[in-house]
């Protein structure tokens, strides 16, 4: 499966200066990550769990992989349960590969009240390797949550950004019950491109509509306020 996003932008110096830049992002096939990531890199970089998915970047900074894991944890007659989760991003430097950042979370509880969660996993679908503001450079936004007793209605949903080296987070705790809902956001999240800040709010409004959100009440009119706790 491969996806070109082209971004083309125009600078205007003196009138008349036209420059265009082209971001390729690509979802490599099992048999194309096995190839890329042997036991060697794997052991390189210490990917302790099995890897989900693969996506091959370029921007106008270099070529990259970014790389999703999850542990297998158990399988039930509807599901496969991971315990944890690591992402890392790596850079072509030559013959090799450095790394540019690393992401790890796992199951946990909340509240002690409503007991463990079960399971945590990427979000693939609504994952996204773009350039989100146009500036010729990707800017990674990763997607995943949690199940616990109750499946989404208790679990957690992260929506992570890589933005110009710096990591961008909102997080949200479900529950249907109103005072066990909240949103922790970054106050970076409010200094970036209104832009980028639209396209993480409509996700989050499409995640919403598609139940695998609920967020506490008029937590559309707090964003707008800039508050950094919605409960």
């Amino acid at each position: 499966m491969r996806t070109f996003l082209t971004a083309m932008f125009i600078i205007a110096m003196g009138g008349k200066q036209l420059y265009a830049q082209q971001v390729k992002s690509e979802i490599l096939s099992p048999a194309t990550t096995s190839t890329i990531f042997t036991d060697d890199v794997i052991k390189q970089f210490n990917l302790q769990h099995p890897i989900r998915r693969v996506y091959n970047y370029q921007d106008q900074s270099g070529a990259y992989y970014l790389v999703l894991c999850e542990s297998i944890d158990g399988v039930t007659k509807d599901d496969t349960l991971h315990q944890k989760i690591n992402a890392v991003n790596l850079k072509k430097d030559g013959n090799g590969l450095v790394k540019t950042w690393e992401l790890k979370d796992f199951i946990n509880s909340n509240n002690a009240n409503s007991g463990q969660e079960t399971s945590i996993w990427f979000w693939t679908k609504f994952c996204e390797v773009k350039d989100l503001d146009g500036d010729g450079n990707v800017d990674p936004l990763i997607i995943y949550g949690s199940s616990a007793d109750d499946g989404y209605d208790d679990g957690r949903i992260k929506f992570i950004l890589y933005y110009k080296g710096q990591k961008v987070a909102i997080r949200h705790q479900n529950s249907t019950m109103d005072e066990g809902r909240n949103i922790q956001i970054d106050a970076a999240f409010y200094t970036l491109p209104q832009a980028i800040q639209q396209h993480i709010k409509q996700l989050m409004k499409m995640l919403s509509e598609k139940d695998f959100a609920l967020y506490p009440n008029e937590y559309e009119k707090a964003m707008a306020q800039k508050k950094l706790l919605i409960d």
